[in-house]
């Protein structure tokens, strides 16, 4: 018996969308990293003399709690996810457009396991592509 096709649980809905939007992702991820990095600078060099510095300093350490001490290491921690994250993407998008680009069939046959290792990176409309690819070239998956 099928399955009944219904409304997408919530888990599907979201690993969907985290595949539609992953270089928006990635992108926040970096920027996010930076941003609490920048804030730790402020509060432990002599910046922390600085205007935008000082008040936002007194907004992260408040009741006894300093918050910079955790941008001190969620920063670096979310820079270097990030970066992983942004260069995967682009890296994988690059050789993707590549190998999509090509009119040789032998070249797209040799480079075939490639290019479906790189859809793991890439976003459901590329999935498409590559079945369009498939299709133009008359082969089967």
């Amino acid at each position: 018996m099928p399955a009944e096709e219904g409304e997408p649980t919530l888990g599907r809905r979201l690993r969907v969308g985290l595949r539609v939007h992953r270089a928006v992702i990635s992108i926040a991820v970096l920027a996010i990293g930076f941003f609490l990095s920048i804030l730790a600078l402020g509060y432990f060099t002599p910046l922390n003399t600085a205007s935008p510095f000082s008040q936002i300093n007194q907004a992260t350490d408040h009741n006894g709690v300093n918050y910079n001490l955790l941008f001190v290491f969620v920063g670096p921690i979310l820079i270097i996810i990030g970066g992983y994250l942004v260069g995967a993407y682009f890296w994988a998008r690059q050789r993707f457009e590549h190998l999509m680009l090509t009119k040789s069939k032998a070249e797209f046959l040799r480079n075939l396991p490639e290019v479906e290792e790189l859809l793991w990176d890439l976003t459901p409309a590329d999935e498409l592509r590559y079945d369009a690819k498939l299709a133009e070239l008359r082969l089967r998956r």
